[in-house]
């Protein structure tokens, strides 16, 4: 009979049109509250600097914030740009994470900045950064081990702890990385959808097994919308679709915009394919449909575990599509099942 599917939840802290951060980080909590209950196995927040739409940019300090008013949910980070920090760092705050709340601590790590140029460059996060990935994985790696009674540098709280590592992919490259570290891997379909195939298989192809894993273990997340009727998670993903709209124009991040009716207004002929095209891997709808996209992204990526993120603006529809894909997540253990 085969095991369930955990699944899990990204969030970014969304800042809603007329709040603040404040009022975001709130709401982040109240969610990871509601997915504990719900029995979802993590909760992960995003690092992104310099956006209005993003209240999760001191990641650290918010995975500490819902860890405390949480009690059994792994909660970590879907992730921490290893470009904007030094590797030592990172293996101090998160061994200070997993000393507080020990065995609820992930650490999902990724290669991008997180930030448009401009801001990247105030985090000092360069090419050459991003190009260290590899070797400063490896190196948070050692901080995390016992060093050797004559080493000077040592990682406190960090060293000797057990923290997962995750590497975060949107393409063969860093999947790859991960894969001969034998670490588990996170696939972000929300960004790479199109490298999504030959990333997994990548990954799958190159594992090496570690003290970590013996064999390759993939998440795959993306963005899930769902709601009472198909109709309804429609609309609630046109605050989606406009922030994706913005995006492609080039023009400057805003708060969480509400949904409407009459989205499909909005962009031109030129830009509706290529808006398709961005958001193809995105799932929505009502309960049945949504069973049945998920199903069909298992049978399709042979994923170990699922993750969903949304950007819905109504507090109650956010809850509600949680509350749905708690039910879903359900359905398929118990179809699954069924068909052993």
């Amino acid at each position: 009979m085969p095991n369930p599917i955990p699944f899990s939840i990204l969030d970014f802290a969304p800042i809603r049109s007329g709040e603040t951060a404040a009022h975001a980080l709130r709401q982040t909590v109240d969610m990871a509250r509601l997915a504990e209950t719900l029995g979802f196995a993590r909760y992960w927040v995003a690092e992104h600097h310099g956006v209005q739409t993003v209240a999760s940019a001191a990641t650290s300090v918010v995975i500490g914030h819902i860890a405390g008013l949480t009690s059994t949910i792994r909660v970590g980070s879907g992730g921490i740009m290893l470009p904007n920090h030094t590797p030592f760092v990172i293996a101090e705050q998160f061994g200070t994470l997993e000393s507080l709340y020990p065995g609820r601590i992930d650490l999902g790590v990724g290669r991008a900045s997180g930030s448009a140029d401009e801001v990247a460059k105030v985090l000092r996060s360069t090419q050459e950064a991003r190009e260290r990935f590899p070797d400063d994985l490896r190196e948070l790696q050692s901080f995390f081990r016992e060093p050797e009674p004559e080493s000077k540098v040592r990682a406190v709280p960090g060293a000797g702890l057990d923290v997962p590592i995750w590497v975060l992919a949107s393409s063969p490259y860093s999947a790859q990385q991960g894969a001969r570290l034998g670490l588990p891997l996170a696939f972000a379909t929300h960004i790479g959808a199109d490298a999504r195939d030959a990333a997994i298989a990548a990954y799958r192809s190159a594992f090496e097994p570690s003290a970590v894993l013996d064999k390759p273990y993939v998440i795959v997340a993306g963005v899930v919308t769902a709601a009472p009727t198909d109709e309804e998670a429609r609309y609630l993903f046109s605050s989606m679709q406009q922030l994706s709209l913005r995006r492609m124009r080039g023009t400057p991040f805003v708060q969480l915009q509400p949904p409407t009716s009459d989205f499909d207004a909005l962009p031109t002929g030129d830009e509706r394919p290529r808006l398709d095209a961005a958001l193809r891997a995105a799932i929505t709808g009502g309960p049945r449909q949504v069973e049945q996209k998920l199903l069909a992204l298992i049978e399709e990526t042979g994923a170990d575990e699922l993750m969903a993120l949304s950007f819905i603006y109504d507090l109650d529809a956010r809850r509600r599509s949680l509350e749905i894909l708690g039910k879903v997540r359900d359905e398929i253990d118990t179809r699954r099942r069924s068909l052993q």
